[in-house]
């Protein structure tokens, strides 16, 4: 036996108990912390239904990554946001309500890209246009109508995708006729609130469930023009997935509407507020919805 039939030998050999990656569940995230938590949710929730190892593959950068990686099987599920799918994968413009913008991405992904799109989960996580609490009240700004007189001496912090987003940047400043200090600093998600605190930055486009915002006294200016879309948060799947697990259609119905706008924010501030294991608030908010087990004592 030569040396690479035997080395192809051993390695069948170390892999006969091993899961085929066929039969895993994988679970993909954005690279910010409700993200995290989401994938977490559905890592632990699916794994509990379905009786099979489930990867989680966070921190996938952004929006598009992840699309990538869901159209190549890289990852099975993700949430995605009505809006971010309408604007920043289908490139269309935001109109009608909420049911509206939902059911043209669902059909949409499901023509375009073989894509299921699970019913919402409960809660809209808007893009948030958000300052300092005390410069706020100090200029008497509450609606991003009453920013423009403000915003040349203004510096802004942004993610990166909010530059290209057809719901983005250069929409806003249009609507809302700004113009600000300088060209939009852009950083890391998680950044944001940091650079807004330092006084690095004067506003920063966050989001609407970030837990960060009451914690730091920060205040959220009224998009007072309507200017976002709806970002209702859903699961997205790969039809394939259902063929590892018959179970999880009913799954995803099951976690409709289970979790509420004050459930996201307080997730999103124990993550990022008081440090705690984005895995253990998932399990937590799990139990208490009894959609998993009790732990024992």
């Amino acid at each position: 036996m030569d040396r690479r039939t035997f080395l192809s030998g051993l390695a069948l050999a170390c892999c006969a108990g091993c899961v085929s990656p066929e039969s895993e569940l994988t679970v993909g995230s954005k690279n910010f912390t409700e993200q995290l938590i989401l994938g977490e949710i559905l890592k632990q929730y699916l794994g509990s239904v379905c009786h099979m190892p489930v990867e989680g593959r966070f921190y996938l950068a952004g929006t598009y990554i992840c699309q990538q990686a869901i159209l190549a099987g890289r990852i099975d599920t993700y949430v995605e946001y009505t809006g971010t799918a309408l604007a920043a994968i289908l490139k269309e413009h935001y109109s009608g309500d909420p049911a509206a913008v939902y059911q043209r991405v669902r059909d949409e992904y499901k023509r375009r890209f073989d894509l299921d799109v699970m019913p919402p989960l409960g809660f809209n996580n808007s893009f948030a246009m958000v300052m300092r609490g005390d410069q706020a009240r100090g200029l008497g700004v509450k609606d991003l109508s009453q920013l423009a007189p403000f915003a040349p001496k203004m510096q802004l912090g942004v993610g990166y995708e909010f530059l290209e987003r057809q719901d983005g940047y250069q929409g806003l400043v249009k609507t809302y006729d700004l113009h600000f200090a300088d060209q939009p600093r852009v950083m890391d998600l998680g950044l944001l609130y940091r650079a807004l605190q330092n006084k690095s930055v004067d506003i920063v486009a966050g989001n609407n469930t970030d837990g960060l915002i009451a914690a730091l006294g920060l205040v959220v200016l009224e998009d007072d023009k309507h200017y976002f879309p709806p970002y209702d948060a859903v699961p997205i799947v790969r039809p394939a997935m259902f063929e590892k697990c018959l179970p999880e259609r009913a799954a995803f119905g099951r976690l409709a509407g289970s979790i509420s706008a004050d459930d996201m924010r307080a997730m999103n501030y124990a993550v990022d507020g008081e440090k705690k294991d984005a895995g253990a608030v998932a399990r937590q908010f799990l139990v208490k919805r009894q959609l998993l087990p009790q732990q024992p004592a």
